[in-house]
């Protein structure tokens, strides 16, 4: 936030100033605000509650627009809400960097805005501004930004300007706009995120009442404006086309499906991956290298794009897709790239996939950090019954159960996996429960790391409650329980 209000060369003349006075002291929070402070002549007069005040503050935008004035208004309005210690709280200061985006898709020039009684003129030496930061300082206030053409649709909080949680009303359509225009990257990511989110949950809906489920054109735009676009960032692109979380979208629920939310997550790759199968396949050719493996931020760039869009067409059922991952697999030069075309793979029960994690086992049998991976990427697989497939990795060779990693890749991996932990027999539940009781004997302390994964088991329906519950009592009542297993077990039982 300091760089963001200070631009980066008053934040370096205030790191400046820093290291000057203090080089080898033991310092404070305080002595690096006065350093910022000091060294631009700037009035931080609140700032310094981001340190003593807890809690993450709540900002609601509400925005206007006077076509005959040609002005565009936004009314910030925040609260921090209370925490122990600290029922009431004083108004937190804001850097609010903002950019206004025009119908074209193109950010309009800010000339000036009006705000606390005072017009400010934003443009720089006669060059043309379009994002400035806003200071928000009080509970209420507003901004007006004058000669505004058009109503335009506003890019708030861009590249991440405050940790805070943003409420505006900004349509989905607006929302769709920034997804497929903003120029400010992190807005555009979050735009998409909002939309997928929303989207997921109305398909949740869907599916739990027996609807079809039709994947919102306009998100396929979006995803496919991102995926063309040649002038973004490729680390970018591979992250604005990662759906949130299964278990994001569970905690969203009032009570957690997972069924549900796997067939909705499913549907949406399987429904990308099939309408933009050729652009998929593109970047995935567009982004091979046969040259050795370099760590740097174009080559990992590189590498994060192709790996997601393998993943993408791995969810197909195409002989061709399975060529071309086989490919991938086969001709990767460095473990990043491998691995991934194995995970891309690994979608799909089968002879292929059999015989491509036994390869690659049988290359790396001797890493035992990238054996882990290999257990932990079976463990957390979405193929139906995958808990005997990983009892069977049990008796693996490359696992051991005394080992607390091995552990953690396999049965943490297996828990990590809402569609077979959680499945509806409690075949998860139970093989779960076996382990821990049997885990115990031998390594208390990651006996009751595990046993955490039923934590949270009131989250769900009356019958996985039924069966976590089940299990908890069943661990419970077995002989010699070490405490920590029963403090968990215990705790969560009582939750």
């Amino acid at each position: 936030m300091y760089k963001t209000l200070l631009t980066s060369s008053g934040f370096r003349k205030g790191m400046d100033l820093y290291f000057k006075r203090h080089d080898g002291q033991a310092v404070t929070c305080e002595d690096f605000f006065a350093a910022m402070r000091d060294a631009n002549g700037v009035d931080f007069s609140n700032f310094l509650l981001w340190y003593s005040q807890a809690g993450t503050p709540r900002v609601k935008v509400v925005s206007a627009y006077n076509a005959e004035a040609k002005t565009f208004s936004l009314k910030f309005s925040q609260e921090v809400p209370s925490t122990p210690g600290q029922p009431v709280k004083e108004p937190m200061f804001i850097p609010v960097a903002l950019g206004l985006v025009g119908s074209t898709g193109k950010d309009i020039p800010l000339t000036s805005v009006y705000h606390d009684g005072k017009l400010e003129t934003l443009s720089s030496n006669g060059q043309a501004v379009h994002t400035t930061v806003l200071r928000v300082t009080k509970k209420e206030e507003e901004f007006v930004f004058n000669d505004v053409p058009e109503r335009p649709v506003p890019s708030i909080l861009r590249g991440y300007s405050a940790p805070i949680r943003l409420d505006s009303d900004l349509t989905d359509a607006d929302l769709y706009f920034l997804l497929a225009n903003d120029s400010d990257e992190f807005n555009r990511w979050e735009a998409g995120q909002v939309l997928a989110r929303k989207l997921m949950l109305s398909l949740v809906s869907d599916f739990q009442q027996n609807k079809p489920l039709v994947l919102n054109p306009q998100f396929l735009h979006g995803i496919k404006s991102i995926l063309g676009d040649s002038i973004l960032d490729k680390e970018f692109i591979a992250k604005a086309l990662t759906l949130p979380g299964e278990g994001e979208i569970m905690d969203m629920l009032e009570v957690a499906d997972p069924d549900a939310v796997h067939a909705v997550r499913t549907f949406i790759r399987k429904q990308l991956a099939s309408e933009l199968k050729q652009e998929l396949i593109n970047t995935v050719k567009n982004n091979r290298s046969s040259e050795q493996y370099v760590f740097d931020h174009p080559n990992m760039a590189r590498r994060a794009l192709k790996n997601v869009a393998l993943a993408y067409l791995g969810s197909l059922e195409d002989e061709e897709i399975t060529e071309l991952m086989l490919h991938e697999y086969k001709t990767a030069t460095n473990l990043t790239e491998q691995f991934s075309a194995l995970v891309a793979i690994d979608q799909k029960p089968g002879q292929t996939r059999d015989e491509v994690l036994a390869d690659f086992y049988t290359k790396w049998q001797h890493d035992y950090l990238v054996i882990n991976k290999w257990l932990a990427l079976q463990a957390m697989s979405d193929v139906p019954g995958n808990v005997e497939n990983v009892r069977k990795l049990l008796n693996h060779p490359a696992f051991d159960i005394r080992n607390p990693n091995k552990v953690y890749s396999l049965i943490g991996g297996f828990c990590g996996s809402p569609v077979n932990f959680h499945a509806k027999d409690g075949s998860g539940y139970r093989f779960l429960g076996e382990v821990v009781v049997q885990l115990d004997k031998l390594n208390p302390q990651v006996a009751s790391r595990m046993v955490s994964a039923f934590s949270r088991w009131k989250r769900y329906d009356e019958t996985r409650q039924t069966l976590a519950k089940a299990e908890l009592e069943m661990i419970l009542s077995a002989n010699g329980l070490s405490e920590n297993v029963f403090e968990i077990a215990s705790k969560s039982l009582a939750a």
